[in-house]
């Protein structure tokens, strides 16, 4: 018998603060069609908010959270979810280039309401573990089923990887994909961009966005998973 669920098309991507053809990304997430997308590097200053909608605009979607408050991270999503409440974080409040956050968005779709969260962890080894022990505190805290997408800036060795990952499901181990690198996009031999969810949250399919129009796109490949969220919610 097949799994009830609500189906859920979900891409997390590092989009390099759209420094590289930008109509290659947008080229890149329109085909892909996402329900909801997880964006780091998204604008983060002067005419932010602007910015971040003719971003969505160009992928056929609409802001739900993040920007300049998240330090960056963006969530969008498209009209078939219904965005019930956001939020946004900056962690730690170290000066200085490696300066981090999160957004978080409790969405609707199908009945069904989840978590929907997205962060970028500093490339600073040090400043790592404690930016991912603040990004993993909102989504233990959750009682919603959880989405969260991140560029970890390490791999799954890694001990910020490690915290995030506690009582998650990594969506590349759950479809047999770990093999599937994200970074350098022109070269990709690095998996350390990432997809979690709850475990009520079925996995039906993870994949990398490798093509030669994503590779021009940005310096990361966008991660593509389809999920089944829990029919009760």
């Amino acid at each position: 018998m097949a799994r009830p669920g609500v189906p859920l098309r979900v891409v997390s991507y590092n989009i390099h603060g759209q420094r590289d053809d930008t109509a290659a990304l947008a080229e890149v997430v329109r085909e892909i069609t996402p329900d909801v997308m997880i964006v780091q590097e998204g604008p983060r200053r002067f005419r932010w908010r602007q910015k971040c909608a003719s971003l969505a605009d160009s992928f056929g979607l609409v802001v739900a959270a993040g920007g300049l408050p998240a330090l960056g991270n963006l969530l969008l999503t498209s009209l078939r979810v219904r965005v019930l409440a956001t939020r946004c974080r900056r962690f730690p409040l170290t000066p200085g280039r490696h300066l981090r956050g999160a957004a978080y968005a409790e969405c609707l779709v199908g009945g069904v309401r989840f978590l929907l969260a997205g962060s970028h962890l500093s490339t600073d080894p040090a400043e790592r573990p404690a930016q991912a022990a603040l990004f993993k505190r909102e989504l233990a805290a959750a009682t919603l089923p959880v989405v969260a997408g991140a560029d970890l800036n390490e791999g799954s060795d890694g001990p910020a990887w490690r915290a995030v990952a506690e009582g998650l499901t990594d969506t590349a181990v759950a479809a047999g994909r770990a093999d599937r690198h994200t970074f350098p996009g022109a070269d990709p031999h690095r998996r350390i961009d990432v997809l979690f969810v709850d475990p009520r949250i079925g996995v039906v399919d993870h994949d990398v966005v490798d093509t030669p129009r994503a590779r021009r796109a940005s310096d990361h490949l966008p991660i593509l998973a389809d999920l089944l969220l829990p029919a009760s919610g």
